[in-house]
């Protein structure tokens, strides 16, 4: 059975989880997953494979995976042992089968196996610097937005070292990032509401950054993820800038420096994870404002996860 089975799953987290519970619809309507536990989940990421397992984030610490066709959501990584602090972006790299993920505090990009989920590495950023979420090349070059510093780190393949890729005060902001193609990335900020487009050299470093054009506004996108050529799905918090969480298909024209922006699912509280995979794009609403805002203290539950069909 996989997620677009017309059936109702039961879902339950393993050990000491709790029942989680899944309603699942036809392919062509929105999927939902209600997620009751852990309470203090608080999923900031999300990736997917091609077999369309999901991988969730969680800032306190964590990483969990919801198989297809399985009835349980099943811890992954385990904050303990890992290092963890604040965690933001989760990446899966299956070429390398490696899970790239941002741990803050301090600023840190670690790899792990991402068949077993054992840890592969852990390479600092510069003091001060905020891992937010991570985007990798054809050639297996890792980079990773600093939301802090308005710049965008690189870990090549096989290196020890992290390396400044981009440093530009355009890049203020910086959360989610994706490549349009093997020497373009594309960027969001957070805090600006902007997209830009970050030219490659051949040493995988900036040559140029640009403020896209935008066929509307958006509200504190985040996570940004690449579905082929210069198109992405992306997810937005909503701010006084556009009201409301969002999922979005963006499309860029590289020859106008255009971003077209396609409404997929509107009306959400602030979602910013976002990722795709068999044909459906995916998108968390992370009640962080019950970690640390105006409703800390009260009951998180259910963490809700949507999925709508590409068109």
């Amino acid at each position: 059975m996989t997620f677009l089975s017309t059936k109702w799953l039961r879902v339950g987290l393993a050990a000491s989880a709790s029942l989680v519970c899944a309603a699942l619809f036809a392919a062509d309507k929105v999927t939902e997953i209600s997620v009751t536990q852990p309470k203090d989940l608080f999923p900031e990421s999300v990736t997917s494979l091609k077999d369309g397992t999901i991988i969730l984030g969680s800032v306190p610490g964590g990483v969990y995976k919801i198989k297809p066709g399985d009835k349980e959501v099943k811890p992954f990584i385990s904050r303990e042992g890992n290092g963890f602090t604040t965690v933001l972006g989760v990446f899966a790299d299956e070429k390398a089968n490696t899970l790239w993920l941002c741990n803050n505090g301090p600023g840190i990009l670690k790899a792990f196996d991402l068949t077993s989920g054992s840890a592969k590495g852990s390479y600092p950023l510069p003091q001060g610097a905020v891992c937010n979420d991570i985007a990798v090349s054809e050639s297996g070059t890792a980079y990773a937005s600093d939301t802090a510093g308005a710049k965008i780190f690189m870990l090549k393949k096989g290196a020890q070292a992290v390396e400044q890729a981009a440093a530009d005060p355009l890049l203020a902001g910086i959360d989610g990032l994706a490549f349009g193609d093997k020497n373009t990335l594309y960027v969001n900020s957070v805090t600006a509401n902007k997209m830009l487009r970050v030219d490659l050299g051949k040493d995988g470093k900036s040559t140029k950054v640009t403020d896209l054009k935008l066929s509307g506004p958006l509200g504190a996108p985040d996570a940004l993820r690449a579905l082929g050529k210069n198109k992405f799905v992306q997810s937005e918090n909503g701010n006084a800038n556009r009201m409301g969480g969002r999922l979005a298909l963006i499309k860029i024209d590289p020859k106008t420096n255009v971003a077209t922006i396609q409404t997929l699912k509107d009306g959400l509280l602030a979602t910013p994870a976002a990722t795709a995979t068999k044909g459906m794009a995916w998108v968390v609403e992370g009640k962080q404002d019950y970690r640390t805002g105006k409703n800390k203290g009260q009951d998180p539950t259910p963490y809700k996860l949507y999925a709508v069909k590409l068109p």
